[in-house]
């Protein structure tokens, strides 16, 4: 069957959060479907130019498995690409009455999260919300404001998050019937982070996990696009009891290359004890080994009486304050550029960034007290081969009495004071270890590595830290030497 062609200039594919299904990954997705009922109502949100309702279609002609009916409802808001839709509508008619199927379907040129949400929550007189078997999704990506409308419509339905595509998501599980489908590809950035916690619960509290897909380029999904956003492709069934065990699958996402599949224990994947809610993904087998070394660990950040906070920062609120070079009656100012091997390069003047912020009384209540203090950054690039990046803020290489730390870094302290020295190093040689990047990407499909992350993490205990941090004698190390001494202080400790 083939599908209708459409132009979408990425400008307006960025204002609506809209990237379009390839029809490899939407017939993967039709693939991953459990057994249907005879009748299916389908709910295609967000369905673009229908490609994941072709696919679906397809599927049941093909298989023959006892449908006989296929009742669509499909929503999309983008006025350009309707006719489009319409067409391939068509061909799935064309497609199901050669197969004996009878197809019907319906298009809403209206916007998903506002209707449904107000019939969910009673707000159309006499309107009651639909009831779907089956849901296929590649919903929106795109940040919503606080007071944006559509967060106003998902919180009157008891939805929190900060993103369309998982109050997309959050919405097509309340309209599936006990026992529904939902194959959905979004974003993997749901799975760990503070903001998407609201919604973790949420999910897993109503959807029942059965397979993980991910993509082993971050570009595959979506190549046309240059989407750098990991993707993940997931099959859940509406209920309250999660499964023993589900399927983590992943691809090149090559057309045509194989798929390799294991099955996890559940509680391998959503830690029973863990009060965020991270969905871990192992695709590799350093990652499984990267856990079992981690299981291994028994000390948490408080234990160590360390806390790790985001840096007070926010230069663009402190504008005025901040110096371009250093100046009387400044303090350093420091940013990600500054990070230069395992320390501090400050100043460094060829960079855009300031090097410097005013000492007074509007700026001190976001400086902390000189130190040895561990930074890590917040975000790194896709070039960068670690996901966490740390390194040593040393007093002694940069004299001041009091220091500002920019958002975009997370710093390691001691009731807001430094570190003693050794259990820093120690601390620097840890986070900078393969093993710990590998767990971490197990739940972290982005670049962006939060506080919450690095709080969640298991540590050596305080003995194994300093142990490490005073057999390494510089921080220069590579990262076979930094392996090798982890894993040497991690074998000693067991």
């Amino acid at each position: 069957m083939k599908l209708a062609a459409i132009e979408n200039p990425r400008s307006r594919q960025e204002e609506l959060g809209q990237f379009l299904t390839a029809t490899p990954v939407a017939d993967f997705m039709a693939s991953m479907f459990g057994p249907l009922p005879r009748t299916v109502r389908l709910l295609d949100a967000g369905a673009g130019a229908g490609s994941l309702t072709a696919a679906f279609v397809s599927r049941c002609c093909e298989k023959l498995d006892g449908v006989r009916a296929i009742e669509v409802t499909l929503y999309e808001l983008d006025g350009e690409i309707l006719d489009a839709l319409s067409e391939t509508m068509r061909g799935c008619e064309h497609r199901c009455a050669d197969a004996g199927i009878r197809f019907t379907f319906i298009i809403h040129s209206a916007d998903f999260i506002q209707e449904m949400s107000a019939r969910l929550a009673g707000d159309l007189f006499g309107t009651h919300p639909p009831a779907f078997d089956v849901a296929i999704a590649n919903p929106p990506y795109r940040k919503i404001g606080t007071d944006s409308a559509e967060r106003r419509a998902l919180r009157s339905v008891g939805v929190e998050t900060s993103n369309l595509y998982t109050g997309f998501i959050a919405i097509i599980q309340r309209l599936l019937v006990p026992g529904g489908q939902l194959v959905g590809i979004t974003p993997r950035s749901f799975c760990n982070g503070p903001y998407f916690r609201p919604f973790r619960e949420d999910f897993l509290s109503h959807l029942e996990l059965r397979r993980l897909h991910v993509f082993e380029s971050r570009q595959a999904a979506f190549r046309d696009d240059s989407v750098l956003q990991e993707n993940i492709i997931f099959h859940a069934v509406k209920g309250r009891h999660q499964p023993s065990e589900l399927i983590i699958s992943s691809s090149s996402g090559e057309h045509g290359d194989g798929i390799t599949e294991t099955v996890f224990p559940f509680a391998e994947i959503v830690h029973p004890h863990d009060r965020e809610k991270f969905i871990h993904i192992p695709s590799t087998a350093s990652h499984a080994t990267a856990k079992e070394t981690m299981d291994g660990l028994s000390s948490s950040l408080a234990s160590l009486g360390v806390t790790v906070s985001t840096g007070r920062v926010v230069d663009f609120r402190l504008k005025d304050a901040l110096r371009k070079e250093p100046e009387r009656g400044t303090v350093p100012l420091l940013y990600p550029c500054h990070f230069n091997g395992g320390t501090v390069h400050w100043p460094k003047l060829e960079a855009r960034k300031p090097n410097a912020i005013l000492d007074n009384d509007e700026t001190r209540p976001w400086l902390v007290p000189s130190g040895v203090y561990l930074l890590t950054k917040r975000f790194t690039s896709k070039e960068e081969r670690r996901r966490l990046v740390a390194c040593l803020f040393d007093p002694d290489q940069v004299k001041t009495k009091w220091v500002g730390f920019e958002n975009h870094l997370n710093y390691f302290h001691t009731c807001g004071h430094g570190l003693e020295r050794t259990l820093a190093v120690g601390l620097y040689a840890f986070l900078n270890s393969t093993v710990v990047d590998q767990y971490f990407r197990r739940f972290s499909g982005h670049t962006q590595v939060n506080a919450t992350d690095l709080r969640t993490l298991a540590y050596p205990d305080r003995d194994t830290l300093q142990a490490m941090g005073r057999d390494m004698k510089t921080l220069d190390l590579s990262q076979d030497e930094i392996d090798q001494l982890v894993t040497k202080h991690l074998h000693a400790c067991r």
